[in-house]
């Protein structure tokens, strides 16, 4: 795929990311543009329901769009918007904090859910309506439930702090979040992961719910979950899949299933330089991409699953998949 460097000279490409990408994006996008003097590469990061909608309903040009969760592309951009994607990298679910944090000697991986729930404790998570960050936390939290065998983890952290309700049917647990508050005492919902580290980075909170390479890339401290709750493992896709989040965006209602933290890339159709964009993703998906995600604390997936009418150039970087 070299066709782009004599059609794309001087030109600059847009590319919106996951925030949670921000990090390895930048990183990758500085390579290419060493690798493609004269291109220039602008990164938008945001809530990867709202860097889609810019596309979908905005009708914002992008050449390259990549949202936390993949299943955000077929369910958000396929047909009208895009033809394909490729899921790309993995990622976790962690309760970050700093030595500052209340309780930050005591907390654990067997009972941090006991320390969320204490006297003063101030924690937070982002917008489960337009972060996919935010609807996973709640995802983690209902699974604690189980795993510990505490069924009152999530009414005990979630229902009592917020308008967030849950009901069940058919063994699937429905977490409802529509114009979902927070106290803002003990809980505090934020549009944007990024405002949740600086309020812990601050000691305007003492925990928030982020990914694990969010935590690697700003330098604080973690508590790694089980596997069986922080949705990193296919292993667990079933056990996962009993709880799904019900969101809504300007009036547009998304039911969201429990499963692995997979993050998915795209060219869209209303892409001004689609073949730069193509080059983008073919360096994120190669060698180079895979570097720059090991150090920023997050699985590349090697080799890259694609779905749908992936482009030919990409193909030897990836494993189709129906």
């Amino acid at each position: 795929m070299k066709s782009h460097e004599s059609s794309g000279r001087g030109a600059g490409i847009t590319v919106f990311c996951a925030g949670s990408l921000t990090g390895p994006f930048d990183a990758v996008k500085a390579a290419f543009e060493a690798e493609h003097p004269g291109i220039n590469v602008v990164l938008e990061s945001g809530g990867s329901v709202s860097i889609i909608r810019r596309v979908t309903e905005e009708g914002r040009s992008a050449d390259v769009v990549a949202p936390a969760d993949c299943a955000l592309i077929p369910g958000m951009m396929m047909p009208d918007h895009a033809d394909w994607f490729i899921a790309f990298a993995k990622n976790r679910m962690v309760l970050v904090y700093t030595d500052r944090s209340r309780y930050a000697d005591e907390i654990a991986v067997g009972n941090w859910h006991e320390i969320l729930a204490r006297d003063g404790v101030r924690w937070g998570l982002s917008d489960p309506n337009s972060d996919p960050a935010g609807y996973r936390a709640l995802m983690t939290i209902w699974l604690a439930g189980g795993h510990y065998g505490r069924d009152r983890i999530f009414e005990d952290l979630i229902g009592a702090h917020s308008t967030i309700t849950m009901t069940g049917e058919g063994g699937t647990s429905t977490i409802h979040v529509a114009d979902s508050r927070s106290d803002d005492t003990t809980l505090f919902i934020r549009p944007k992961a990024d405002e949740l580290i600086d309020m812990v980075r601050s000691g305007d909170l003492d925990y928030a719910w982020e990914y694990r390479s969010v935590a690697v890339q700003n330098g604080l401290r973690f508590i790694e979950l089980p596997e069986e709750i922080d949705l990193s493992s296919m292993e667990f896709a079933e056990e996962y899949a009993a709880v799904q989040v019900e969101a809504t965006k300007d009036d547009e209602t998304t039911l969201h299933a429990g499963a692995p933290i997979v993050y998915g890339v795209t060219v869209p159709k209303n892409a001004e330089h689609p073949d730069i964009g193509l080059a983008f993703v073919e360096m994120l998906i190669g060698d180079t991409g895979h570097d720059i995600f090991e150090r920023a604390g997050q699985s590349p997936i090697v080799p890259a699953g694609g779905y749908g009418n992936v482009p030919r150039g990409l193909e030897p970087s990836i494993a189709m998949k129906s």
